[in-house]
């Protein structure tokens, strides 16, 4: 998953831009990028693959005069991208993942159009967006043309010499929020990012919605579809912990799923703990419902090191699960423990890092506790695994039937004979005393939404 930040300021907007976009460093890991409207439209873009984003836009910030612009900490491409097009110069960011960006890069060439930015072996999914825009009559026709056409999410902001255009995904699969402060504007995929800043939360962008900033204020373009199905996994793990989405927390929302954890739990421990950072609300919550002491048992060093899940490469995933997380072994020596985490996604790093690490530190029993289902499904909807046979569910079910199988839909339900061999064959595969996943309904229940208004993908493949 990508961030994205964009202000309209009366005067200069090189600050909040900044620091806005900062606010979003623990999203993408790969590249960062900011566009500027002063005099003329300026852009920088950075790797930040080992570096942060702070040290490698300072200098470049300061030189960025003008009163608009965009920044993105991107997931995969390398942003904003530059258009000169009929409508004017324009750059452009954009958050999601286009399924069926092969076929439509495909149309595009039969029409005669060509890419000048490859991200591995497929075109820049955000270079692609900007093309299929210019074909509209306007920037909001275009928009609107490349929603229809698109398989997934995309969700952008467009800087213009005129304002910045910004638009949510048809699904509302990831959030957009509009803030202002003393007649500045600013929008978000972090409401985190308004608080230091001074802006207070205005709305949230519908699904579809596009609207257009400028000195003036909000100008709806276009209301939208309606129908949100705002990505789940935001709460769980994705966003962070002092955000909102849709009016709702996400540090609430996981001290009350790890009360859930606990509330359906009878196991006897002396500490439970999360790994950090997302595991640690849920593990809060644990305590305060077990009332059993919360403890730091795993302490992550953060300088440097993001999260072991966004990278594109296992490598590097291995490598961060490796050297982020430092046990404190005074703490663990002779205990049973909860460990409270809020998924698990291909199991690797739990087994060959996490569980080792406090074994080695003489835990006595480690019970692990997850905060959603297990992950059955790659998310279509934006960056994350992208191969179903790395799920650590998926890893369980082709060892316990001898093949891969299409219908998993017994392994799914929670209640069956599947489900429960699926679950115990994880278990023994990470070599943990105990392992419970959160439900379904539990996990609703703690978001505080309906399964009609959520993107459930990645556990139920609908």
């Amino acid at each position: 998953m990508s961030g994205i930040f964009g202000v309209v300021a009366k005067n200069d907007c090189r600050n909040d831009l900044f620091y806005g976009t900062d606010y979003h460093s623990h999203l993408g890991t790969e590249f960062a990028g900011l566009a500027v409207w002063g005099k003329e439209l300026c852009r920088k873009i950075h790797d930040i693959k080992g570096s942060q984003f702070k040290s490698k836009f300072f200098e470049d910030h300061r030189k960025m005069e003008g009163n608009k612009g965009i920044g993105v900490i991107s997931a995969n491409e390398e942003q904003p991208i530059y258009v000169n097009s009929k409508f004017g110069p324009f750059a452009i960011i954009t958050n999601g993942f286009i399924e069926n960006s092969d076929d439509l890069a495909e149309e595009l060439y039969k029409d005669g159009h060509s890419f000048s930015e490859m991200t591995g072996a497929g075109v820049n999914l955000t270079e692609l967006a900007s093309k299929m825009i210019t074909q509209g009559k306007d920037l909001t026709d275009g928009i609107k043309k490349m929603f229809s056409k698109i398989s997934g999410s995309c969700s952008l902001l467009i800087l213009a010499k005129e304002g910045i255009y910004a638009a949510r995904d048809r699904y509302g699969c990831t959030p957009l929020i509009l803030g202002s402060k003393s007649g500045d504007w600013a929008i978000t995929t972090e409401t985190a990012a308004f608080q230091n800043l001074g802006y207070e939360i205005v709305r949230d962008l519908n699904p579809g919605e596009i609207v257009f900033i400028d000195e003036s204020g909000v100008k709806v373009k276009d209301e939208g579809s309606g129908v949100n199905k705002i990505c789940s996994f935001l709460w769980i793990y994705t966003g962070f912990p002092a955000s909102t989405y849709e009016g709702i927390n996400t540090e609430t929302v996981r001290e009350r799923s790890g009360q859930l954890l606990a509330k359906n739990d009878d196991v006897k421990v002396d500490v439970v703990a999360g790994v950090p950072d997302s595991g640690t609300a849920h593990a809060i919550g644990y305590s305060m419902e077990s009332k059993v002491p919360f403890r730091r048992i795993l302490i992550k060093y953060t300088p440097g090191y993001g999260r072991s899940y966004t990278p594109p490469s296992q490598e590097t995933r291995d490598l961060i699960a490796k050297m982020k997380l430092i046990p404190i072994k005074d703490i663990i020596k002779g205990k049973s423990v909860v460990i409270c985490d809020d998924s698990i996604v291909r199991g690797t790093q739990f087994k060959n890092y996490t569980i080792r690490k406090l074994k080695e530190c003489g835990v006595k029993e480690i019970h692990l506790r997850i905060a959603c289902p297990p992950l059955m499904f790659p998310c279509k909807f934006n960056y994350s695994t992208r191969s179903i046979n790395e799920l650590a569910a998926r890893k369980a079910i082709r060892a316990i039937e001898g093949k891969d199988i299409k219908d998993v839909s017994a392994y799914i339900d929670e209640t069956s004979a599947q489900h429960k061999k699926m679950v115990e064959w994880i278990r023994k595969d990470l070599d943990v005393t105990s392992l419970k996943y959160q439900k379904m309904g539990d996990m609703l229940k703690a978001i505080g939404r309906s399964a009609d208004q959520l993107c459930l993908y990645c556990w139920t493949g609908k």
